[in-house]
C-alpha cells in the first residue's frame, strides 16, 4: 500500500499483553500505536489485544467482537462478584476467565485465603456459559487465588463432595482433608454437549515438588505448614476422585482446577497463548506487516512458558515478520530474547527507572517507545 510516489506505506500490527497493575491489553496498544504514528502519521497500525489464557483473556475475546454476558457468581471466599463471559454467536463459542471469577484479583481487600479460597465461582460461571447452549466453551483458567483441586467447581456444576458421614466437604484446599467420596452423578448434564477446553499453558502435575500445592500455593499466601496440609489434601482429593489423572500434563493448573477439568468433565487441554491467538484472529494480520510489536510487564524466565510475548512472537516468526517487545523491565540478555524469535526488548525501565513512576506513567512511556521503534525499525536510513 502506497501513500505518494516512491512511499511505502509502513505495516504494524501490535499484539500485546496487559502491564499487570498498569494497563490493560487495549491501552498498551493504543499508547504504542499512537507513539508509531507520531512518526509515521501514515503508518497503518493494527492493535490485537491478546492474553495468555490467564487474566484478560475474556477482554481480548471482546475486544475481538465477542459479545459481553454478565453473570453473579461467587468470588473466592464466598462474596458476590459481577462476572463476565465472552460469547460468539456466529461460532457458538463461550469464553470463561477463572480470573475474573474467583481470582486473585477478586479477594476482598487483596487480602489472601490459601487454606479457604474456592473456585466454587468457575463452576458457576461455566454453568452460566451453559446457558446459552453453545458449541465450545473455553476455560481459561491462570490468576487463581486457590488451591482446591477444582473441587469447589465441581460442586456449582452437581458435583457432590462428601465426607464419610455423607455431609459436603468445606470450600478451600483445606477442606479437602475430610474428603471420602465424590458423587459426579448430579453434573449438569449440558457438559456432554460441548466441547469443553483447558486453555493453560501450566504443565504441572497435581501433585508432588512441581504440583499444585508445592510450586503455586505461596504465591497464594500458603506458608509452609499450608502447603504441606494442602498437598495431603489433595492427595486424599486425587485418591477418591480418579489418581491416573493426577500425573497428566497440567492437572496442576490454577490449584488443581485442571485435575478436575481433565478428570471429572473430560475436558481438552491446549496452550492458553495459542487458544486466545486464535480466538483473536492474530494470523491473518501478520502476511505482508513490517513489523509486530508483542509485550508485557515483565520479561523473564516464565516468558518462554506459554505467555503471550513467547506466542506471538512464534507466530510471527513463522510468517517471516520480524518482532520486537516492549516491557516493564527484563531480565533477558540478547541471546535470550533471540531464541524467543524477539529482534530486541524495549523495557520502560531503561526511560523511568523506578517502578512505582514507570506503572504509573506507562501508557506516556510506552508512546515515547513506539516513536523509538517506529525511528529506529521502520523509518527508511538517513
Amino acid at each position: 500500500m502506497t501513500t505518494g510516489p516512491g512511499t511505502t506505506r509502513r505495516r504494524v500490527v501490535v499484539a500485546s499483553d496487559a502491564f499487570r497493575g498498569s494497563l490493560t491489553s487495549a491501552e498498551v496498544g493504543e499508547a504504542l500505536r499512537a507513539g508509531v504514528l507520531a512518526v509515521l502519521p501514515d503508518a497503518d497500525v493494527a492493535v490485537v489485544p491478546v492474553a495468555d489464557g490467564g487474566e484478560g483473556t475474556v477482554s481480548a475475546a471482546l475486544a475481538a467482537g465477542y459479545t459481553a454476558v454478565p453473570a453473579v457468581v461467587h468470588g473466592p471466599t464466598g462474596e458476590p462478584v459481577r462476572a463476565t463471559m465472552a460469547w460468539s454467536s456466529t461460532d457458538g463459542t463461550v469464553v470463561v476467565e477463572l480470573a475474573d471469577a474467583c481470582g486473585l484479583s477478586r479477594l476482598p481487600g487483596g487480602v489472601l485465603r490459601p487454606l479457604e479460597a474456592s473456585s466454587r465461582g468457575l463452576g458457576e460461571v461455566v454453568g452460566a456459559a451453559l446457558d446459552l447452549r453453545p458449541h465450545r466453551l473455553v476455560v481459561g483458567v491462570g490468576g487463581s487465588a486457590s488451591t482446591d483441586g477444582g473441587a469447589g467447581m465441581l460442586a456449582a456444576l452437581g458435583a457432590r463432595v462428601l465426607d464419610a458421614e455423607g455431609h459436603p466437604v468445606p470450600d478451600g484446599g483445606a477442606g479437602l482433608s475430610r474428603v471420602a467420596r465424590a458423587d459426579l452423578g448430579g453434573l449438569d448434564p449440558r457438559l456432554l454437549d460441548v466441547d469443553l477446553v483447558l486453555a493453560a499453558d501450566v504443565t504441572s502435575p497435581l501433585l508432588g515438588p512441581h504440583g499444585a500445592a508445592a510450586v503455586f500455593a505461596p504465591q497464594k499466601g500458603a506458608t509452609p505448614e499450608d502447603v504441606a496440609r494442602l498437598e495431603a489434601a489433595l492427595t486424599r482429593w486425587a485418591d477418591v476422585l480418579n489418581p491416573g489423572s493426577a500425573a497428566v500434563p497440567g492437572s496442576g493448573a490454577a490449584g488443581g482446577v485442571g485435575f478436575a477439568m481433565v478428570a471429572a468433565l473430560g475436558a481438552t487441554r491446549r496452550s492458553g497463548v495459542d487458544v486466545v491467538l486464535d480466538l483473536v484472529g492474530l494470523d491473518p494480520r501478520l502476511p505482508g506487516a513490517d513489523l509486530v510489536i508483542t509485550g508485557e510487564g515483565s520479561l523473564d524466565a516464565q516468558t518462554a512458558t506459554g505467555k503471550a510475548v513467547a506466542g506471538v512472537a512464534r507466530r510471527a516468526g513463522s510468517m517471516g515478520v520480524p518482532t520486537v517487545a516492549v516491557c516493564g523491565r527484563t531480565t533477558l540478555g540478547d541471546i535470550e530474547l533471540h531464541g524467543l524469535g524477539l529482534a530486541s526488548a524495549y523495557p520502560l525501565s531503561e526511560l523511568e527507572p523506578d517502578p512505582e513512576r514507570s506503572m504509573a506513567e506507562a501508557a506516556a512511556l510506552l508512546h515515547e517507545v513506539g516513536s523509538r521503534i517506529a525511528r529506529e525499525r521502520l523509518s527508511p536510513p538517513g
